[in-house]
C-alpha cells in the first residue's frame, strides 16, 4: 500500500507549485479546518500570526481560498479540484512568461570571441531520451539509432524516427530481434548486430545516435541502472566521432557478410 506524503513534504510540494512556506502551511491549515479564523490558523500551524494575514490575502488573490469579511475575518478552503486548477494554470502562465523573456534575449550579449563548448553531457535516461528525440527531429539526411533493448525505445524516441523515415534515412541497429521487429512494416530498416561483432566492442553497453554527419550521442549504463550521455551537435568532434563511428559500422557490415 502506498505511503501517503506527510504534511511537510505536502507544504514542501505546495512550494513548487508557486507558494511560499507560510502559504503552503495556511493552505493546509484551512484544508484541515475548512472555515476558520486566523487564530485557528495559528492554533494548528506553526505560521506566526502576524504572517497567517499575509499569506491568507496571498492565498485569496490566487482564487484559491474564500473570504467573509466578518469580524473576526473568516477563511474557506475552495474544492481542492478546483484550486488544484488555478494554481496549475498560474503555474504554466509563470513558466510560459518566464520562456518567452529567456527567449527574447537569447544570445543577446554572446559575441564572436566566445569559444563554442562542442561536448555536453547529460544524465538520467528520461533526459536522454529527450535529447535522442530532439537531436533526431534535426535530420536532414540520415539517422542511425543503436539500443540495447526494447526498454530503450520509448514513444518520444520511436515517434521522432518513425517521423525522420519519411524525409531521411533512419536505421535501427540492436542485438535484441525485439528491437528489430518493433520497426517491422515501417521505412525504418533494421540491423540485428551479433555476438561476433559484440565482441569487437570491447564490452561497451549504451546507445548510440548518429545524425546526418555532424552529430552524435553516446551514453553508457553505470551502476544501479543510471545512464550517462555525451553528444555534440552540428561540431567539428560531432563530425569526427560520427566518421569513427561509420568506420565501426563498415567493418560491421563486413563482419556481418562474412
Amino acid at each position: 500500500m502506498t505511503e501517503l506524503p506527510t504534511k511537510a513534504e505536502a507544504i514542501a510540494s505546495l512550494q513548487q507549485l508557486g507558494l511560499s512556506k507560510y502559504e503552503a502551511a495556511v493552505f493546509v491549515a484551512l484544508q484541515r479546518l475548512r472555515t476558520g479564523t486566523a487564530s485557528d490558523i495559528d492554533r494548528i500551524t506553526d505560521v506566526p500570526r502576524s504572517q497567517v494575514y499575509g499569506a491568507a490575502d496571498r492565498l485569496a488573490e490566487l482564487g484559491v481560498i474564500d473570504v467573509q469579511q466578518s469580524n473576526p475575518i473568516q477563511y474557506r478552503a475552495i474544492e481542492l479540484d478546483t484550486a488544484r486548477d488555478r494554481l496549475r494554470s498560474r503555474l504554466a502562465n509563470e513558466e510560459r512568461s518566464a520562456f518567452e523573456f529567456l527567449r527574447s534575449v537569447q544570445g543577446e550579449h554572446a559575441t564572436d570571441a566566445e569559444t563554442q563548448v562542442d561536448v555536453w553531457t547529460v544524465t538520467g535516461r528520461e533526459t536522454i531520451d529527450d535529447r535522442i528525440g530532439v537531436l533526431a527531429e534535426g535530420a536532414t539526411d540520415r539517422i542511425v539509432y543503436g539500443a540495447p533493448d526494447p526498454a530503450f525505445v520509448v514513444p518520444v524516441i520511436e515517434t521522432a524516427l518513425e517521423s525522420a523515415s519519411s524525409d531521411v534515412s533512419v536505421t535501427v541497429i540492436s542485438e535484441s530481434q525485439a528491437v528489430c521487429d518493433m520497426f517491422e512494416g515501417t521505412a525504418i530498416e533494421t540491423s540485428l548486430i551479433d555476438e561476433e561483432l559484440l565482441m569487437l566492442t570491447e564490452g561497451y553497453h549504451g546507445r548510440l545516435l548518429l545524425v546526418d554527419a555532424d552529430t552524435v550521442l553516446l551514453s553508457t549504463f553505470e551502476t544501479e541502472g543510471s545512464e550517462a550521455a555525451i553528444w555534440s551537435a552540428n561540431t567539428t568532434f560531432g563530425a569526427i566521432f560520427a566518421g569513427l563511428l561509420d568506420d565501426w559500422m563498415e567493418q560491421f557490415l563486413s563482419v556481418a557478410e562474412e
